[in-house]
């Protein structure tokens, strides 16, 4: 046993002999619940070797049996990451299970398929291409949250990795066929519906679109090429232009609905049978009264960036369905629904945690599109608008994310919450609505008097803040909410440019 690791260079030093020996890892990678970096001018393949040895040794630390399921997304540069990463956690003493190309839920479900301890899914999620990163958890369904990345992220730059004998590699097959069949088993159709299926040729487009044909769906093929260039857009279905052009398919082929999936297939987006986009959320609380109905008094939770529907929506409180606000970001979600004993976890960019009896907790974005299918099939004199329609009105904004450095987002929050603190002390307004509290759970949300809301918050995974407003009466005063808090915003030297602004 040795516990004598390098500690990483805090810079990658690009084309240097150095590089290709010593391990180059920018400290800022270390987010609250994964890592994230641009590859590879952030992190080197030995400093990904020494994230590995870093897991491992974190994984002895925690009294683990040493096997772990590793799987890696469809990207160019990914089968190397995992390569390097693999090689780490041998070093650790560690059987690595290599289950191949996966979407992110089908490594979660192989912790269970193959009663392995842990977990370490290389994927940039939704990130561009040029992103890598690591989702890993220890005690599934969960994945690390700020506590274990704290101890991680200690390990690894300072050295403290320990080398044990007994790592070898196994390499898994047949995970594709077993999670394909546990997703589908229990649905076929006994209506036909006619799906477009949109995966912006990233990782689930090797899965979507079998996993709906098997339930009996009929379906219409939007840019499942795989093609780790991603010719068309990123794919990213909390991002407008992917919507949009699911809406423009949908109106193409006369399809009843749209279902996009993001790149490693934790997430989903929905457009219905009229081309109008229905934000994750707003699907949540569709989902929470079909739930609800089967159980009634069931607990849920939704992240705060989610519709104000929840707690207000008159058919959940008939149901006697109570929800929970907390924190956005995968983990922080899985950890509180398992704590809640919660039925399901919603949050606005198209993570869906739905847990026992109908689902295992952790995220999934092809569970989430058999849900909605099933939740059709039950209706079958109802389409995807009727069932939008059936919801209160509101108006929301999509999820927008002005640049902000990552070392210094975290206090340009805090400033803003302070501001937004200061104005609600002194009877202030946002969209000429009243504050009248704010809710600090995660960031600052601007809770109004009518209802509606306006939310700010660091971004855990890019160099971002994340802006979201809604209300309950028009989306003239969503937009004047929206006005006034960017006016705030702009205060703030360091907030840069939007990926996408109303």
């Amino acid at each position: 046993m040795t516990d004598s690791s390098p500690r990483p260079r805090p810079e990658v030093a690009r084309n240097t002999w150095d590089e290709l020996r010593e391990p180059m890892i920018d400290p800022a990678g270390f987010r609250e619940y994964d890592v994230r970096w641009r590859y590879p001018d952030q992190i080197n393949l030995p400093g990904l070797q020494l994230l590995g040895l870093g897991i491992g040794t974190q994984m002895h630390e925690a009294g683990l049996a040493p096997r772990i399921v590793v799987a890696n997304d469809y990207r160019s540069y990914s089968l190397a990451v995992k390569q390097a990463l693999s090689i780490g956690l041998m070093q650790a003493g560690v059987e690595v299970l290599d289950i191949g190309p996966a979407v992110t839920p089908m490594a979660y479900f192989a912790q269970f398929h193959l009663d392995a301890p842990a977990v370490a899914m290389v994927t940039a999620s939704h990130n561009p291409n040029g992103w890598t990163g690591v989702k890993m958890g220890f005690d599934r369904p969960l994945t690390h949250g700020p506590e274990e990345m704290a101890r991680l992220r200690r390990i690894v730059l300072e050295g403290q990795g320990v080398e044990r004998p007994g790592g070898r590699l196994t390499r898994v097959d047949g995970l594709r066929e077993a999670y394909l069949d546990d997703l589908t088993a229990d649905l076929r159709l006994t209506r036909p519906l006619k799906v477009v299926c949109a995966c912006g040729n990233g990782t689930a487009s090797a899965f979507a679109p079998e996993a709906l044909r098997r339930i009996g769906a009929q379906v219409i093929e939007r840019h499942c090429t795989l093609d780790y260039d991603f010719p068309n857009y990123n794919p990213n279905p909390e991002a407008l232009e992917m919507l949009r052009d699911m809406a423009a398919a949908v109106r193409e082929s006369g399809a009843d609905l749209a279902l996009g999936f993001d790149g490693d297939g934790d997430r989903c987006g929905v457009v219905d049978d009229e081309g109008e986009e229905i934000f994750a959320d707003k699907v949540g609380v569709l989902l929470a009264r079909e739930f609800a109905r089967a159980h009634p008094g069931a607990v849920f939770v939704a992240d705060v960036k989610s519709t104000g529907l929840f707690v207000s929506d008159p058919e959940l409180r008939e149901l006697g369905a109570r929800a929970e606000y907390w924190k956005t970001g995968h983990s922080h979600m899985k950890r509180r629904v398992r704590e809640l004993g919660a039925l399901a976890g919603f949050e606005k960019s198209g993570h869906y945690f739905i847990a026992d009896p109908i689902g295992r907790g952790y995220d999934c974005g092809l569970r989430a599109a058999i849900e909605i299918c099933r939740m059709l099939d039950r209706r079958p004199d109802a389409s995807m608008s009727d069932l939008r329609r059936s919801l209160p009105r509101t108006w929301s904004t999509p999820t927008m994310s002005p640049f902000c450095p990552d070392e210094v987002k975290y206090d340009v929050v805090a400033r803003v919450r302070a501001r937004l603190e200061a104005l609600a002390a002194s009877g202030g307004a946002l969209g000429g609505r009243r504050i009248a509290d704010i809710v600090s759970v995660n960031g600052a949300r601007a809770m109004l008097e009518n209802g509606a809301w306006a939310l700010v918050r660091a971004s855990s995974n890019t160099p971002n803040l994340v802006v979201v407003c809604e209300s309950p009466d028009s989306e003239d005063e969503m937009r004047a909410i929206f006005a006034d808090l960017d006016a705030i915003l702009a205060e703030q030297p360091e907030i840069g440019d939007y990926d996408q602004k109303i």
